[in-house]
């Protein structure tokens, strides 16, 4: 626990104000409980036994005083307890969030998107009790039993012995139980993580399971994970709830003992039975705080295992490294040399070498898998070259600060992203929404006319992935939304896919004008699109196995005539 604790230090130092009020709470509360077994002396000896007339007024009137402060000060400490662990929450969403998108696609591809909403939101929210009551409330009862011990050694230090020398056999069984509901709350928030997986499976994937009938199978696999996620819920349930009846035990027994020698004390005369009352009730009442602190220790194990997850989302280190540099000027020349990239046994890219300029059009073509994708994804530093290096404006990618670079790139992939927001914040994505230049996006996307049909044109809130859209439409959002940046080098990956072929053609010619004093590189899907291409790559096997254009590729290379020939059909 100690590790976890310097870690949320430099937080929990921010908060100086709210903890000094959290604290004067707590000495409000713990005084007041040692007040109230104080106020059974008087009450007794002075009030019953001896009958003084003024104590019928003055032990009331004492009575209300030590309940408003206590409530008062459990009030303030429960406050600002509370504000500390909502802000603090609410901060480590954010941090957390902009730590997993910056880190690189390949960590984002092989953990579940399940996993990472499950530690955004499950695991941080785990980690409040953490930051925000662990601390306080321990200080709090240890503090209160500290005042309470001191009380009754003051009282009768032999009874004091009696009464608490049961404490030390609490300790051990604890230690075992603690180390017990951590090892379930690992394994609790890791099937957590399942369940939302499987939920974010079945709903993004609703279309195919109603198109396949798989209902009832889809509803089956989450039922497993479901049950799953209960008895280990349930396992942490047997072992924590022991705590509480096993501090019940412990401290009925010490009180028995209290009450038997303490009765000897009042019979031989060594104590009066308003101070047995008061050692009686202060007895009583250390053992609360005692359980209290039991239930606590075991609750923070929960908090802890969340807080490793967190934590080791917090460490782990990106594979890009940014650099330090700016790109101030457009994107002018772009070069691959001897780039290669391995992924798991096989080349996503081998001793690839390539140089392109301003102005030109360059097409992408081959067999699924020939490394075309990974070819444009290498450009937004979605991965680092294995060997070789990749050059813009003559310096090396790495060199570049990574917001920088993408500022002058634009990407449209063949799967659209639709955000929910309005189609106008779609197409501005991520800048201010310019009206004008938003109509001019959509005008060369060819959908300036299914535009001007919705209900509150430009302004018309989009559905979750688009759904109030056709495939085309939403082609064509994305294509308004690459033009939009305004960039110098335009990605397009089979970006015409969902589009008939007027449509493409009336697009290719709105962005021929539009591109040419720019790079475009496109993964053609279509004879069409590679027609008109200044310079076609042929890719096999993460290769370029053959390079020119249309007319130079048909006449030497067999490969190409093969993919031009299944491109017509």
């Amino acid at each position: 626990m100690k590790p976890i604790l310097k870690r949320y230090l430099p937080f929990i130092k921010e908060y100086k104000l709210q903890y000094l009020l959290v604290l004067v709470g707590i000495i409000l509360t713990v005084g007041a409980t040692t007040a109230t077994a104080h106020i059974m002396k008087p009450l007794m000896d002075d009030m019953f036994v001896s009958k003084k007339e003024e104590m019928l007024y003055l032990i009331p009137l004492g009575l209300v005083v030590i309940y408003f402060l206590k409530s008062l000060g459990r009030y303030i400490q429960s406050v600002y307890m509370n504000y500390i662990g909502q802000h603090i929450v609410t901060r480590f969403r954010e941090i957390l969030l902009e730590k997993i998108i910056s880190l690189d696609m390949t960590f984002l591809y092989l953990n579940r998107s399940g996993e990472l909403i499950s530690r955004v939101t499950n695991d941080i929210g785990r980690i409040e009790y953490f930051v925000s009551n662990m601390l306080p409330e321990l200080l709090r009862e240890t503090l209160t039993v500290v005042a309470l011990v001191g009380y009754v050694i003051y009282l009768n230090s032999t009874l004091a012995f009696y009464s608490l020398i049961v404490v030390p056999l609490i300790i051990y069984p604890l230690i075992l139980i603690a180390k017990k509901l951590k090892k379930y709350a690992h394994r609790s928030q890791e099937k957590n993580a399942d369940v939302l997986t499987r939920l974010t499976e079945v709903f993004n994937n609703s279309e195919i399971i109603k198109a396949n009938a798989t209902e009832k199978y889809e509803v089956a696999r989450f039922s497993m994970q479901n049950w799953q996620f209960f008895k280990i819920n349930m396992k942490s349930v047997y072992v924590g709830e022991i705590v509480s009846p096993l501090m019940e035990m412990v401290g009925a027994a010490g009180l028995a003992a209290v009450i038997f020698v303490g009765a000897k004390e009042v019979y031989d005369g060594r104590m009066s039975v308003g101070e047995f009352t008061a050692f009686l009730t202060a007895v009583g009442l250390v053992f609360q705080p005692i359980r209290r602190i039991g239930s606590i220790y075991s609750k923070i194990q929960n908090a802890v295992a969340a807080s490793e997850r967190v934590f080791e989302i917090l460490d782990t280190p990106s594979r890009i490294t940014d650099g330090e540099r700016l790109l101030e000027e457009d994107i002018w020349h772009v070069e691959f040399k001897n780039v290669t990239l391995k992924y798991l046994d096989a080349y996503a890219l081998n001793d690839v070498t390539i140089a392109i300029n301003r102005g030109e059009n360059i097409a992408l073509v081959g067999d699924s898998g020939g490394g075309k994708s990974t070819f444009i994804n290498m450009l937004l530093r979605f991965y680092d070259p294995d060997s070789g290096a990749i050059f813009i404006n003559k310096t090396n990618i790495k060199e570049f600060n990574q917001i920088s670079l993408k500022h002058h790139i634009s990407l449209v992939t063949q799967r659209i992203y639709i955000f929910q927001d309005t189609l106008a914040a779609n197409v501005a994505y991520g800048q201010e929404i310019d009206e004008a230049r938003v109509y001019e996006a959509l005008l060369l996307a060819d959908a300036s006319k299914f535009v001007e049909k919705l209900e509150h044109g430009i302004y018309t809130k989009m559905e979750e992935f688009g759904a109030n859209l056709s495939g085309g439409q939403r082609q064509r959002v994305a294509i308004a939304r690459a033009i939009y940046k305004h960039s110098s080098l335009l990605l397009f990956d089979e970006a015409t896919s969902a589009l008939d072929n007027e449509s493409e053609k009336r697009i290719q010619k709105a962005l021929g004008e539009y591109t040419k004093d720019k790079i475009t590189i496109t993964i053609a899907h279509r004879l069409s699109t590679i027609e008109d291409a200044d310079k076609i790559l042929v890719m096999q096997s993460g290769a370029i196995v053959a390079c020119g254009n249309h007319k130079e590729l048909l006449e030497t290379s067999e490969i190409y005539q093969r993919l031009a020939g299944e491109f017509e059909k």
